[in-house]
């Protein structure tokens, strides 16, 4: 059979050969700690899952669902918004509910991007962004994101004829990997460039939730001029623990939000009524919710950054997301260090350098496992490298 050279070029999602690897030694009869993914470990609320259960028992629930939602999943996640951001949004023209925020990441690009188009990609990358844009033969230009400028990107570092080809922006913060934040300078400082360049800005905000102490990321919308050039995609896998739901949103710019709802239903038949139900019941949970799981995240955030610490690993205090990003031994690269690790321990953590040439020197590692797996394998972790 002959594939197309899409299919022929795509590389391996470093994702599923890293659960491949994990099954493979938990097969060998291995204890494997998985710290590599940010896979929540938490049940979902168990109001959503009542909601999701009462509302498979209605056949007419079993019927084509509407392609772009139903009216009171648009008004959920507009009174969610305005609840957390204070920025109203129409929510039948601003808001696109999704199956996951992944699907709205490559849609996106889709109805930006052309064949010889540029998009702006931070470096490190959550990878759907290289594969979003080189699927509608896009080109990416890698922005590094380095620690000494607090892991934002130099907009002043694009060179001109790069960015007279540019179209889209990609961002992402809280990040993944390097569970930096952004401030409201610099949000600004993006969306004045947009503007200036004619750049269309996609912020991914999966990780908005997950946060710690007193700070609460913000929204790009938040800022005036945002929502002629910026959409942003949001996910309930991370929200609310529900990962397996598949359930996401776009929100912001109106006529990107109808190109992306228009490619879409030319592709699938929208989200299972229940699924969007759920949803709703969610989206109208109290944020002490919210503040009870993170109190639970944060306590093994702060396990993992003084166990990394003190094995030599610099490891920065993360405000938000499920991953804290530290460096790698000296003498080791990103990828030895994890397989060494792997070997020795039966830890997997995620090389940095799977999320492209700027994360060498890292590992990502995720705090979506029990207190007690996260002593077990810093315990292990230190054995090994004391010996």
């Amino acid at each position: 059979m002959r594939l197309s050279n899409l299919i022929n070029d795509l590389p391996p999602y470093h994702f599923a050969d890293a659960k491949k690897k994990i099954d493979d030694r938990r097969a060998a009869g291995v204890d494997v700690i998985s710290l590599s993914m940010g896979d929540p470990d938490m049940p979902a609320p168990q109001e959503v899952v009542d909601r999701l259960c009462r509302e498979m028992q209605n056949p007419e629930n079993h019927r084509y669902p509407e392609y772009r939602g139903m009216r009171a999943l648009h008004e959920a996640i507009s009174a969610w918004f305005e609840r957390r951001f204070g920025v109203y949004l129409e929510p039948e023209r601003d808001i696109l509910p999704l199956l996951g925020s992944k699907e709205g990441l490559v849609y996106a690009a889709a109805s930006v991007l052309n064949a010889g188009d540029v998009a702006l990609t931070p470096d490190p990358y959550y990878p759907v962004y290289l594969t979003a844009a080189t699927s509608v033969g896009a080109q990416p230009y890698m922005l590094p994101l380095l620690e000494r400028n607090d892991f934002l990107p130099d907009l002043d570092s694009i060179p001109q004829d790069v960015l007279a080809k540019s179209r889209l922006f990609w961002l992402n913060y809280p990040n993944n990997p390097t569970a930096a934040c952004a401030d409201r300078d610099f949000f600004e400082r993006l969306v004045a460039f947009a503007h200036k360049h004619d750049l269309v800005i996609v912020h991914d905000m999966a990780y908005a939730e997950v946060y710690f102490d007193d700070f609460r990321p913000m929204s790009i919308l938040e800022v005036p001029g945002a929502r002629e050039v910026a959409v942003e995609l949001h996910s309930l896998s991370k929200t609310y623990n529900m990962a397996g739901f598949r359930l996401g949103m776009l929100v912001g710019n109106a006529e990107l939000v109808d190109a992306v709802g228009r490619l879409k239903s030319n592709i699938d038949s929208g989200i299972f009524r229940p699924l969007q139900y759920a949803a709703v019941e969610a989206l109208n949970l109290p944020v002490s919710w919210i503040n009870q799981r993170n109190a639970i995240y944060r306590r093994r955030r702060d396990l993992l950054c003084a166990g990394c610490e003190a094995l030599g690993m610099h490891t920065r205090i993360t405000k938000a997301g499920l991953y804290i990003w530290s460096a790698v031994p000296h003498g080791y690269t990103s990828r030895d260090f994890a397989n060494w690790l792997f070997d020795k321990t039966g830890v997997f953590v995620a090389p940095g350098s799977n999320f492209g040439p700027a994360g060498e020197g890292y590992v990502r590692i995720s705090i979506t496992a029990p207190d007690e797996r996260i002593e077990t394998a810093l315990a292990r972790m230190r054995a090994a490298i004391e010996s």
